[in-house]
């Protein structure tokens, strides 16, 4: 018989809100793997519990090393604990690769339901929440930043990101040049802990907001785009958005149609107004 992975979910700030099946599976468990063991440590001397497996750490830097040992007791029959730092293995944490490897091997897989930054911000933000992505962080260099938000421009259903607080407001401020300042979102900080904040307005005001400074654990939920029709756009601005595009690293063809899809115009029309002002610009 193999055994069986439980991914537990773990509280994302006060302890109080673990699940009870947590302490039960963390006694139970033969090996508990967390992605950091301290705080594991001080999570069951919270929950007076004991551990009487293995502990074993599995974060960034091991998971694709640890993950067929971990495999391997599994298969051998072995209940396997995973827990991370705060909130569901595997979302935005370690915990996908041996997920996968376990379900390839045929071995059981189950959870604990615990608190989520996600669904508790997004319940929070006042914002849609009937249809929502989680987008977890976005890339750190502010061309690839871009580029990311760029892609979900046009998205109706209300956004979920994770970002670290020293660069939120460049975040924000990207959000706010791509999906315009006027755009509504929440900034959710610490949340379920004494100093829990919920900061809601425009994008560019958030952003001012943001460049104070800020400290925290941090959850963003952005309002979808609009349901509206095409957008009226002038050639200068038309031109000026595949540009954009363009320094960012995509090619001019691929610009051009992305531009033609947010304006809901023809690719020959955008195509049309980058060579006239191309034209323009060379010398008499």
């Amino acid at each position: 018989m193999t055994g069986t992975l439980v991914l537990a979910g773990t509280p994302i700030g006060d302890v109080a809100d673990a699940p009870p099946r947590l302490a039960a599976e963390l006694e139970g468990a033969d090996i508990v793997a967390a992605e950091d063991t301290r705080r594991l440590r001080r999570l069951t001397q919270a929950l007076g519990v004991h551990t009487r497996g293995r502990v074993v750490s599995y974060f960034e830097g091991n998971e694709a090393a640890r993950t067929p040992e971990l495999v391997e007791a599994l298969a051998g029959g072995a209940r396997v604990l995973l827990v991370t730092d705060a909130g569901m293995p595997s979302v935005s944490d370690p915990g996908y690769r041996l997920v996968a490897a376990a379900v390839e091997k045929d071995i059981k897989v189950t959870a604990v339901p615990g608190p989520s930054a996600v669904l508790t911000a997004l319940a929070l933000s006042g914002l849609p929440v009937d249809r929502f992505c989680f987008e977890g962080f976005l890339p750190r260099k502010a061309g690839e930043r871009l580029g990311r938000l760029r892609e979900v421009q046009g998205e109706r259903r209300t956004l979920v990101y994770f970002e670290a607080p020293h660069r939120l407001d460049d975040t924000l401020a990207a959000m706010a040049e791509v999906f315009g300042e006027g755009r509504r979102a929440a900034v959710c900080r610490e949340l379920t802990k004494t100093y829990e904040e919920v900061k809601r307005g425009g994008l560019g005001e958030l952003a001012a907001w943001a460049a104070e400074g800020v400290r925290g654990e941090i959850t963003v939920v952005v309002e979808g785009a609009p349901e509206s029709g095409p957008q009226e756009l002038g050639a200068e601005e038309l031109v000026r958005r595949v540009q954009v595009r363009e320094e960012a690293g995509e090619r001019r063809k691929e610009a051009i149609a992305a531009v033609a899809a947010e304006a809901g115009l023809p690719k020959r029309e955008v195509f049309d107004a980058v060579v006239a002002a191309k034209n323009a610009a060379r010398p008499a």
